[in-house]
């Protein structure tokens, strides 16, 4: 057979670019949805056997939070009317636990609740979840013409089921995190964009003591000078940069990402296995509440306003009320004890009034303890060049304007309690976007007074997403992230995950 000297010449012509071009359309000839051999991909693939151990200890640790929340709930009902016997508690457990266990894992299922780590909802979703596995079996019971003294077998078993449900999937994510970490298991990425995004997105991966991302280099659309991370090549180069690194995950961290290259890069990461993932802009973040305006030739979408007004309003008003007033009731001997070490340590009042910009930027006096000597306001302007943060704020690691007592209170946020008063005033909410004292808040840009549309809080999403390790713009982010996806389960999560956050002092200063 004689060959084509135009097939020579044609393949002479073509560079490495057009080869993995004609390879990834060679790809495409079958569905990209077709299953691997079963057997081949178990071998292979030590992820299944993980994803199954997973799944396992998930459903055996709901059993147990489900099974104990039943009969915690029996057995205090049965000590307060006479005499607790357990063995009958145990067997009207044991009557009432499998209908309720079913119910839960159909709806933790729906709820994605034993997805992979990175996917799994957290605390809102949990409750959620408990709170239409109640609604479920108490519907049922009622149709199914069972009769009850009280309601309390149902509420109460839920409130023990919040309880011991969350603590075990809580207790489960730290200890399988350290086995993971210490067998050296992360997640290998690969981020694509252009220029500062790609910089900004690997600082944040890589944030903390233990990541669970290692980000392997990037891929830009175009060069990126100076930059520490290492370049595996252009956008063309991505289907053979996945195979050679071993790469697990695709993220995009540009918000100006042309979508026909988003389209080709997906379809090139999916066909390996590899998974897709887009670093939120702030356009994106706004994109979830966007509501639909039919009757247009062009399609139009309606961002409502992100303001806590009507129902929400009053609901978060009498959340804060009822709480604030609690904490101020059990904390009463704690705030006592720090009066008293902050009057006996050095001069000075006791309370520190730092004037803030509140909601619509209205100044109010925000109540701290003192931690800082009395003229410490008067050295702020010697202190600017030693600043460490970002943006807008001031922080020093070392400030040497701060007491004794007070490092110990800032180290701990115990400084922040006097803000208790405030809350039942009206001019700050538990959970919401800090207040910041007047000198951060004149640098603040346009773009951050949105955070100023609702009450200032006492904790928010800085504290337990990183607080002063953040950049300043990030922490803004994370205000408008908060403003648009507000619910009572996502308040109570954040004071619920504000505990650690505190106690073990993460990026405080």
């Amino acid at each position: 057979m004689l060959a084509d000297p135009a097939a020579g010449q044609l393949g002479g012509r073509i560079g490495a670019r057009d080869a993995i071009r004609l390879r990834t359309a060679a790809r495409r000839n079958r569905d990209v949805r077709a299953k691997r051999p079963v057997a081949l991909s178990f071998l292979l693939r030590w992820d299944t056997a993980r994803r199954f151990v997973r799944v396992v200890a998930l459903l055996a640790l709901d059993f147990l939070g489900v099974f104990l929340a039943i009969f915690t709930a029996l057995a205090l009902k049965a000590e307060v009317r006479t005499h607790a016997d357990f063995s009958v508690v145990l067997h009207q457990t044991r009557t009432y636990v499998s209908f309720a266990y079913l119910v839960t894992v159909l709806l933790f299922a729906r709820s994605s609740m034993y997805a992979s780590r990175g996917e799994r909802p957290g605390l809102p979703r949990l409750l959620a979840s408990l709170s239409e596995v109640t609604i479920v079996v108490l519907i049922f019971a009622v149709v199914s013409g069972q009769h009850f003294s009280s309601y309390y077998i149902f509420y109460g078993s839920f409130i023990f089921a919040v309880v011991y449900v969350a603590s075990l999937r809580y207790g489960w994510e730290r200890v399988s995190g350290r086995l993971l970490r210490a067998a050296g298991y992360r997640h290998r990425a690969v981020i694509v964009g252009s220029g500062a995004h790609i910089e900004a997105v690997a600082r944040a991966l890589g944030a903390g003591p233990h990541p669970a991302i290692s980000v392997v280099g990037y891929v830009s659309l175009k060069p990126l000078p100076d930059s520490a991370l290492r370049s595996l090549g252009t956008i063309d180069e991505l289907d053979v940069a996945l195979g050679a690194n071993d790469i697990d995950d695709v993220i995009i961290a540009d918000p100006d990402f042309p979508q026909e290259r988003a389209v080709a890069l997906v379809d090139v990461a999916h066909e390996r296995g590899v998974r897709v993932r887009i670093a939120p802009s702030t356009m994106d973040i706004l994109v979830h509440r966007a509501e639909f305006v039919p009757g247009q030739l062009v399609p139009l979408f309606e961002l409502r306003a992100p303001v806590f007004e009507g129902v929400d309003f009053l609901v978060k008003r009498a959340f804060d009320i009822v709480l604030a007033s609690l904490l101020l009731i059990v904390l009463s001997p704690l705030l006592v004890l720090i009066a008293l070490a902050v009057k006996l340590t050095s001069r000075g009042r006791v309370l520190y009034r730092s004037p803030r910009a509140g909601i619509g930027g209205v100044p109010f006096e925000c109540w701290k303890f003192r931690t800082m000597f009395e003229d410490a306001d008067a050295r702020q302007a010697a202190l600017e060049p030693h600043n460490e943060a970002s943006g807008a704020l001031f922080k020093i690691r070392d400030d040497p304007r701060l007491t004794r007592v007070g490092r110990r209170l800032r180290r701990f946020s115990l400084d922040e309690l006097p803000q208790l008063v405030n809350v039942l005033r009206g001019q700050m909410s538990l959970v919401g976007p800090r207040p910041l004292p007047e000198r951060d808040f004149e640098r603040l840009e346009e773009w951050h007074m949105k955070r100023y549309l609702v009450l200032p809080g006492m904790t928010g999403l800085w504290q337990v997403s990183g607080r002063a390790d953040l950049d300043f713009d990030d922490l803004v982010r994370l205000d408008f992230f908060y403003l648009e996806r507000w619910s009572v389960f996502l308040d109570l999560t954040i004071l619920v995950k504000t505990l650690p956050a505190v106690l073990w002092g993460r990026g405080a200063f």
